[in-house]
């Protein structure tokens, strides 16, 4: 109305304020004509097939019915001819909203917890389409300091060596870390409800001097740092992250929590992780020898009929003797991965740099026979035994023969 006001006080005709406004000439000369603002004419709301219904959908939801399927079906036996979708959008409005819970906020002291969790992050590959990586996080909740790796398995073997490699970025241990159920920590309950533990982990825990504690199950907030952890990762870093191979995407991470992560004022703390983590550095327990923590360092791997053992997409060729099925220690050192049976080492080869790629050793098939590719029989000496022959001349053998 306003508009169409001062088109008409600054001399526009009738055609053209209907033409700019997008209304017809007849509405107006119906605004200009009219001493003060037309109103629309109050309507009747149309008739529901469900007035007369409305009475039982009360009674119905009082008692706690709902479900507009049995709804429907009740009521199409008292003769309503409606449709669902009707029914649905009446029921909507009249249900019973349930109380939003209300949480404690728990506060910790630093270096008192750590929190854990794996997340997923999918991904296209150039070559084999969608694919999908792991992404470890942990973040200390006083000064939430975060550390993320992505691994290829979510296994206990990964989960406990992440956990070696956090520590070691934070500069020690905190008191306790809080998980949640999953089968990496936990493999269920006794009957009296007390966890039974994945026992390398528990191993890996006592050793260390880390408390395990289990969140509050169906209850993700009750770990909700290192959820807005994981949150934070896949919305800040993974978003348009381009890299060639796992070593690549983990550089790139490490420099994300140096440089953005570990750098941002926190929206809860309003304080900036690395600044408070100088504070927190100084009470976390210190990382324990290098003889304690190498059983976790390493992963079983089973040998293949060719003796390969397979690890992280490369194959890596052992040293004869060896059997199919045999396990075998694999330790990453860098950019060397060393494979190991019980405390000796069997070969070191320089990390693989592309998936299916095979390493052979100079001494993998030594033992195999070409053909057939059993084990070649080890020569065995003949011992002569010491027994006294009888000496003839030879004109004994001669006369044996003329007769």
């Amino acid at each position: 109305m306003k508009q169409l006001l001062e088109l008409h006080g600054a001399g526009a005709s009738i055609r053209r304020i209907a033409s700019t406004l997008h209304i017809s000439r007849n509405t107006v000369r119906k605004y200009l004509r009219s001493p003060e603002v037309p109103q629309s004419a109050p309507r009747t709301p149309p008739s529901s097939k469900l007035e007369s219904y409305l009475p039982h959908l009360q009674e119905r939801l009082a008692a706690g019915i709902e479900n507009c399927q049995v709804l429907l079906r009740e009521l199409r036996e008292r003769g309503y001819t409606g449709g669902y979708t009707i029914l649905k959008a009446c029921v909507h409005p009249l249900r019973r909203r349930p109380p939003v819970q209300g949480t404690v906020r728990f506060e910790t002291a630093p270096g008192e917890q750590a929190q854990v969790d794996f997340g997923s992050c999918a991904y296209t590959a150039p070559i084999g389409g969608p694919r999908r990586v792991w992404a470890f996080t942990m973040v200390l909740s006083w000064s939430r300091m975060l550390y993320v790796e992505f691994v290829r398995r979510a296994d206990t073997s990964t989960f406990l060596r992440c956990h070696l490699h956090a520590f070691e970025a934070f500069g020690g241990i905190p008191l306790r870390c809080l998980y949640d159920r999953t089968k990496l920590v936990v493999l269920g309950t006794d009957a009296g409800g007390a966890p039974l533990w994945n026992e390398r982990f528990l191993d890996f825990a006592l050793r260390l001097g880390v408390d395990a504690k289990l969140c509050h199950a169906y209850r993700p907030q009750s770990k909700g740092r290192v959820e807005s952890g994981i949150k934070y990762v896949k919305g800040n870093f993974w978003p348009g992250v381009r890299f060639t191979d796992l070593e690549d995407l983990n550089r790139q991470a490490r420099a994300w929590c140096e440089t953005v992560a570990s750098v941002r004022v926190h929206g809860t703390t309003q304080e900036r992780p690395i600044d408070r983590w100088t504070t927190e550095r100084a009470v976390l327990q210190p990382l324990p020898g290098p003889e304690r923590l190498a059983p976790f360092l390493t992963e079983e791997r089973r040998v293949g009929r060719d003796g390969y053992v397979q690890w992280d997409g490369t194959w890596y060729g052992l040293p004869w003797p060896w059997r199919p099925g045999q396990s075998v220690a694999v330790q990453a050192r860098g950019d060397l991965i060393e494979l190991w049976t019980g405390t000796t080492r069997q070969a070191v080869y320089p990390r693989g740099t592309r998936p299916g790629q095979r390493q052979t050793h100079p001494q993998q098939w030594a033992g195999l026979a070409p053909r057939d590719g059993r084990p070649q029989p080890e020569p065995r000496g003949v011992q002569l035994l010491d027994v006294d022959i009888e000496r003839r001349p030879l004109t004994v053998y001669a006369a044996l023969l003329g007769e």
